[in-house]
Formats: C-alpha cells, sequence, structure tokens
C-alpha cells in the first residue's frame, strides 16, 4: 500500500534530499537523516514480489545507486507497521443487529515522527468492461475520519453515516498520515488498517434496514455473475483428502484463514479444520481454488454446507503479472468474493446466490502428484518407487524435464566422523534449480554449516517475510529449516536441513509423465528404465553399486549448465575449477557390521530394522546421520501413502421429497436415503462408491404413498363432482333470477319505453 519508510544503511549521502525511483517510472521523494543515512518512502502498488528502485541526489537527473524492495500482500504485514482495528467484527456488522458503539483504532506511534496525524479512509474499486484491456484497479481517497489528531497510538469514535458521495464504498480501509501532509497525498509516510468492509461508514439505507440493502446487494451481485465468464471450467480439482491437501505442496498451500497448525479457526468456515489454497491461479481468468476439510480428513462441500470451500473469481494472492483486474494481490479477491459473502451470507440470509455461483469443485479429476526424495548418505528414491545408494562427490543433474525446462541439480560433499576426519561417503550440501526463465533458487549449507537460500546467487534474508512471489515461482520458508519452492507448473521443491546434510522431495503433476530424466530417473510407472544415461541407454534395476556408481557419474552438471553460485575459494577450487564428478573419490560400497562393534547394538535400538539408517550409521560412525536417515525415510514413506490415489464417486444430492446420510463420497463410503413423511422410497435405500468410481444399486426416488394416493385420488374424484353439483345449482339459481328479474320489470309502471330500458338496465 506505500507509505514504508525504506532505510538505506550501507551508503551515506551529503546532500538533504534524495529523489527515489521505482520500476523505472514511480518517483517518490526521499531525504537524508542526520546520520547522513538516505529514506526512500515506497509507493502504492498494485503488485507483489521483489520491486527495483534507484536513488537520484542530483534531482533525478541521474541514478547511479540501485538495489531491490520486497512488496507483500498486504495481509502479510506485521501487526506493528499497521494500525489495528480493535475488534475488527464490529467494525465489519456495524449497523447490523446489535452492533453499535464506540469503534477504536490502535497503532504503534513511533511507526510515524509527527506529533499529530490525520486518518482517511480510501475507497477500492475496478472500473471498465470485465476481462478486456481497459479494465483497471484504483485506490481513491475518500475523505478524513479525524483531522490533527495526537499521535498517541490510540482513536475512537462513534461512526456516522458518511455522505451519499461516498456511502457506496463499501471496501476500504484506512490510512494514518502526518497531519502536515494534505489529504489523500500520494506516496507520503503511512500506517495503513487491514482491507475490510465499510459497514461502520455506509449511509442511512443500510443503518435504517441492514438486510434488505445486503438482499438487493447480493441480487444484484447475482445478475452481475451470470454475465461474467464460467471460471470454474478451468481450475484445478480440490485433492479428494486432508491428507493429500497437505501433502501435494507443489500446488497447494495452507489457506491462513483456517490453519490446523494455529488451532483450526475456520470463521469463514466453521466446521471445518484445514483449508488449502491452490497455489497457481488459472491461465485465463486468473481465478483461484479453495479446499476445506473437516476433521475426519473429507472435503466439505458447499452443496452439503454453508461451511464449504468456495472458489474464487480472483486468486487471493494476485496472479503476474499483477497490475490489472482480477490480478490485484487481495483487492481483487476482496471485490469478487469477499464482499459479496457479506451481502449474501453475513449481512442477510441469502447465502443460497453466494454458493450457487462459487460451488465447490469435487475431487473426481484430481490427480497427485508423482514424489521422488534424497537423502542421508544419500540414498535416492525416484519418481516410480525404485531406491538406491549413489556416494558419487560433485554436482549432478537429480531431474530435468524438456516439458517446462525444468532443472534441479544437487551438490554433494565428503560426509565426517564424529572426530573430524572424512568418511568415505557423501551427503548433499546444496540444491539448485530453476524452470523456463524464472529466478534460480539454491539452498544449501555454508561452511560454518548454517542454512542458506540464494536468490539468482544473492543470499535472501527471511527475517521479515516467510513468503516471497517471485518471478516463476513461489518461496517459502518455516522456522524448522523447511524450504518448499513452487513453480508456476505445480512443480514443487521441498528441502529440509538435517544435520549437516539436506534432504531433498521433488513433487511432479502427472503432466510430467514421460518427460523426466536424471538420477530421479524416466517418470512413467515403469521401474525398469529408472536408470536410464544421458545417451538412452539403461542398466538392469539389479545393478551392482559399482555399476549405480557409473550411472550417477554420467549425470554430473557441465559449468556451462550449473545452477550454482561459486562464492568461496573452496567452492571455486574444488567445483568450479575441478571436476563435476570427483574419479578419484571412492566410496564404501558395503560397510561391514562387526557384532562386537560397540557402536551396533546403539545402532540397532535407533535405527531397528531400517536398512538406510544402519548403512549411515556404519559408514560415518553417527547415530545422529544415521536418526536423521530413519526420520527421512519414514517422512518418505509417509508422503508416498498420502499421496495415494483415491477414487471419488462424486457428489451425490439428496432425492426431492427426502434426505440423504452422508457427504463422503469416496471408495467404500456409504450414503443412506430416507423420505419425509408421505412419501415412499423407491430405488437403494443406500449405496456405496465403488472401485469404478460409479454409485452401486439405483437412483433412489421418494414418491407419494400408495394409501394416501388412494385418499388423494378419492379426493379428486369427490371434489369433481361437488364441483359438478355446484355448477348445476349456480345455473339455476341464475336462471330462477333472470326470470324473476323479467317479470318484475314486466310488471312496474312506467311512462315510456325509455324508461323501461333504463329501469332494466339498473338490474
Amino acid at each position: 500500500m506505500g507509505g514504508k519508510d525504506i532505510l538505506i544503511e550501507n551508503t551515506a549521502f551529503n546532500t538533504s534530499m534524495i529523489t527515489c525511483r521505482f520500476k523505472k517510472i514511480i518517483k517518490t521523494n526521499g531525504f537524508v537523516d542526520k546520520d547522513g543515512k538516505a529514506h526512500c518512502i515506497s509507493p502504492l502498488l498494485y503488485e507483489t514480489g521483489f520491486i527495483p528502485f534507484e536513488v537520484s541526489t542530483d534531482d533525478g537527473q541521474t541514478f547511479p545507486y540501485s538495489g531491490t524492495w520486497l512488496s507483500v500482500h498486504h495481509s502479510k504485514v506485521p501487526d506493528e507497521e499497521k494500525c489495528t482495528l480493535v475488534n475488527e467484527t464490529k467494525w465489519q456488522y456495524y449497523g447490523t443487529s446489535n452492533t453499535d458503539g464506540n469503534l477504536t483504532l490502535t497503532w504503534t506511534h513511533q511507526a510515524l515522527t509527527a506529533t499529530h496525524i490525520n486518518i482517511e479512509v480510501w475507497g477500492y474499486q475496478e472500473t471498465g468492461d470485465s476481462y478486456s484491456e481497459n479494465w483497471f484497479a484504483k485506490w481513491e481517497y475518500l475523505y478524513t475520519l479525524a483531522r490533527e489528531t495526537p499521535n498517541s497510538g490510540t482513536f475512537s469514535f462513534i461512526p456516522v453515516p458518511a455522505k451519499a458521495t461516498y456511502s457506496t464504498w463499501d471496501f476500504g480501509i484506512l490510512r494514518i498520515t502526518p497531519s502536515t501532509y494534505s489529504d489523500g497525498q500520494s506516496n507520503i509516510p503511512s500506517v495503513w488498517s487491514s482491507a475490510h468492509a465499510l459497514a461502520w461508514h455506509l449511509g442511512e439505507d443500510f443503518r435504517n434496514d441492514p438486510i434488505t440493502w445486503a438482499t438487493a446487494k447480493c441480487v444484484e451481485w447475482d445478475r452481475k455473475e451470470e454475465k461474467l465468464p464460467n471460471f470454474l471450467e478451468e481450475i484445478i480439482d480440490c485433492p479428494c483428502t486432508l491428507s493429500q491437501a497437505r501433502a501435494d505442496t507443489g500446488r497447494f498451500h495452507t489457506d491462513y484463514g483456517c490453519d490446523i497448525e494455529k488451532g483450526s479457526v475456520c470463521t469463514y468456515h466453521p466446521g471445518a479444520v484445514h483449508c488449502v489454497r491452490a497455489i497457481q491461479a488459472s491461465p485465463v481468468y486468473a481465478a483461484g481454488q479453495q479446499c476445506c476439510y473437516d476433521s475426519t480428513g473429507a472435503q466439505i462441500l458447499t452443496q452439503d454446507s454453508t461451511s464449504g470451500s468456495t472458489p474464487d473469481r480472483g486468486h487471493d494472492w494476485g496472479s503476474p503479472p499483477f497490475m490489472k483486474p482480477p490480478r490485484i494481490p487481495g483487492f481483487s479477491h476482496w471485490l469478487y468474493d469477499v464482499i459479496s459473502f457479506y451481502y449474501c451470507c453475513l449481512w442477510s440470509d441469502n447465502c443460497h446466490f453466494y454458493m450457487k455461483n462459487r460451488p465447490s469443485s469435487d475431487c473426481r479429476t484430481y490427480h497427485p502428484p508423482q514424489a521422488a526424495s534424497a537423502f542421508g548418505d544419500p540414498h535416492f528414491f525416484t519418481f516410480d518407487g525404485l531406491n538406491f545408494t549413489f556416494k558419487g562427490q560433485g554436482e549432478y543433474t537429480l531431474v530435468e524435464s524438456d516439458l517446462t525446462s525444468l532443472r534441479v541439480q544437487g551438490r554433494t560433499q565428503q560426509a565426517h566422523f564424529p572426530n573430524g576426519t572424512e568418511a568415505q561417503v557423501t551427503g548433499l550440501s546444496a540444491v539448485a534449480m530453476q524452470e523456463n526463465n524464472s529466478d534460480v533458487i539454491e539452498v544449501r549449507y555454508s561452511e560454518d554449516l548454517n542454512l542458506e537460500v540464494l536468490l539468482n546467487q544473492k543470499v535472501v534474508n527471511f527475517s521479515e517475510q516467510s513468503w516471497m512471489d517471485l518471478k516463476g515461482l513461489f518461496l517459502h520458508s518455516t522456522s524448522d529449516q523447511k524450504i518448499t519452492v513452487m513453480f508456476s507448473s505445480g512443480s514443487g521443491v521441498e528441502i529440509r536441513g538435517s544435520g549437516g546434510f539436506l534432504t531433498l522431495t521433488v513433487l511432479l503433476p502427472d503432466k510430467f509423465m514421460n518427460h523426466t530424466q536424471g538420477l530421479f530417473g524416466v517418470m512413467n510407472g515403469n521401474t525398469e528404465d529408472e536408470y536410464t544415461f544421458k545417451n538412452k541407454t539403461t542398466i538392469s534395476v539389479h545393478a551392482s553399486p559399482q555399476q549405480l556408481f557409473e550411472f550417477g557419474a554420467n549425470w554430473a552438471v557441465e559449468n556451462g549448465t550449473s545452477l550454482f553460485t561459486y562464492d568461496t575459494e573452496f567452492l571455486l577450487n574444488n567445483f568450479f575449477y575441478g571436476e563435476k564428478h570427483n574419479t578419484s573419490f571412492l566410496p564404501v560400497f558395503f560397510p561391514y557390521e562387526d557384532p562386537a562393534d560397540p557402536l551396533v547394538k546403539e545402532m540397532v535400538l535407533v535405527c531397528d530394522s531400517d536398512p538406510f539408517c544402519r548403512f549411515d550409521v556404519l559408514t560415518t560412525r553417527s547415530l545422529q546421520v544415521g536418526n536423521f536417515t530413519r526420520l527421512s525415510h519414514q517422512n518418505h514413506k509417509q508422503l508416498v501413502e498420502n499421496l495415494k490415489p483415491v477414487i471419488s464417486c462424486g457428489w451425490l444430492d439428496h432425492p426431492t421429497n427426502g434426505r440423504k446420510n452422508g457427504t463422503n463420497y469416496l471408495l467404500g463410503s456409504t450414503i443412506h436415503f430416507t423420505c419425509n413423511q408421505g412419501y415412499e422410497l423407491t430405488g437403494s435405500k443406500e449405496i456405496i462408491c465403488q472401485v469404478t468410481g460409479a454409485w452401486s444399486g439405483d437412483i433412489p426416488n421418494c414418491i407419494l404413498r400408495t394409501d394416501i394416493k388412494q385418499v388423494i385420488l378419492l379426493g379428486c374424484v369427490f371434489g369433481i363432482v361437488g364441483l359438478a353439483v355446484l355448477a348445476r345449482l349456480t345455473f339455476l339459481c341464475r336462471k330462477e333470477r333472470h326470470e324473476g328479474n323479467k317479470k318484475l320489470v314486466s310488471e312496474v309502471p312506467v311512462t315510456s319505453q325509455q324508461e323501461r330500458t333504463k329501469f332494466q338496465r339498473s338490474f
């Protein structure tokens, strides 16, 4: 949203004023403090990711200083850098039943170096023709809520309806600025609130009858939706189970609004324990997918519950190249998917309109990805499930694909015994990757065994943000040293530090079938061609360790294709100028297990029967290394189990005039049907999801019971007879009345025919 004070720490300036330029086109005024350090003020942007910026000391004539700055989704701004709507629900329901009184805003007063501040109201809109070149996004200053207020860190007020000019803006944000600046002035020091529904400022018509107001808005939104393209046809289907959803990290990520790791506080999806969002927006309409699951791990569908997952016309995280609707991070989503939820579901009882336009996707066409892993000394598990050990020293192609020019490369270095001497085995020390022309990501252990992440050969700092929107990928880091790279193709790479070695997992969607090669093999469901050399020749799956050593050496990278960074003398000498595969290093192929070795007894306690754990303990003399290997092996087996395909028979509706019991539609699930009083069931009372993906039995229907049919039939007969008798009586009465009228008229004395006619008409 802009207004952030960027301190440039590594350069001193002699001037007092500087010019800052973002993306070569957006200029803001900066300043130099008394210590000679320069400050730039960030501008309002409509995108996320690393933004290039430059600094000029000659009033914009030249820009000799340059750097990058990370623009993030508004929801990821730390609390101390924004103002807080105390009891945000009250702000967004203000004016509805039993919601009134004071509203309070708080902020860190040190964030602005001013004694007095102004509080402004801004609104967001997207105008023009939908999905056209003249569709534009705009934040607009509306009015100043409070002026010359002391910068105390808190402000309370009783809202009054906004003027008619502004009261139609129902989605927006608050901005706090030093009172020395003009109203609505751009690119000045600012503290913003979270984006929210502006119920508290809406007009008298909303205050007087919020339900009617919201209902009209909901119906209007529904009519607009009918005229827009159907984005549902191009979004990815949801995973069938919670286990699949959490395992498919290349394509789905936790929805922060419903996170099982944070207590499952699911405000918009009560009854759910966890939701995920598709990481990538859909290709044409930039739409998003959301998938929610209950405590049994089953998907919750809107067809069964208003707690179900709802897809989005605007992806919450936006979509490159951003800048235009509906690709604006966060705000397009608010406009098309969130404020409409307030209209239909929260401010009125018309949620059926919303669910009609945002129905859950089931999982009938979902295909889980294939997983390959490397860990320990290292041990490799291929996409097709074959495992082998390769202990070469050098830099190797783990997987590459001609489908998206995906390349994942691994560097192995010699392991050490606990006493510091070198062991005759190796482990993964660095992994580098790129897809098409994306940014290059490298994860490595530094020489002092700290885990580092490099973006285009420069170390990335995760102290402020754990999520980064980058070119062609998203990058995520957790506090327990797990790095996830999510490429635009849906492929994912997970790397975790484990005792001085890296554990690597690569996840590939099924579109990569028959499009991979490298140490992780040819992904095609056939293990026979797993050991394929660069020249397409193969060796047997029963090859000896020595033969596998030759296979691994064949996949050594070359300097011309290497993605690694060589920024230390050690890396230059050993990997850049040295051999990519160290032919002089011969590893231990068959470690000896001596029953008299005291380490063996401890090894059995730690490893039990895990062969990879035992191998690594014997070759490194380290129980810690062996235990890390055991855990990595268990994690891989659990991942493969979680990603097994699941058969779904698809959602079933309840019969008209009946009910169904059961909302799980996966293999083996049973759905029971009953009818309302007065109706009887035809078809199957219960049906089971079969291995063919079809439901068993006959489609149930609820029809009127036979005895009730007879009663209704007799009633109809008697009714018809009664109507006939009534019609006859009515006819006779009218005839009698008509004859009487004629007689009466003939008996009335009148003086002329004209009067007789007039008298007749009166009857």
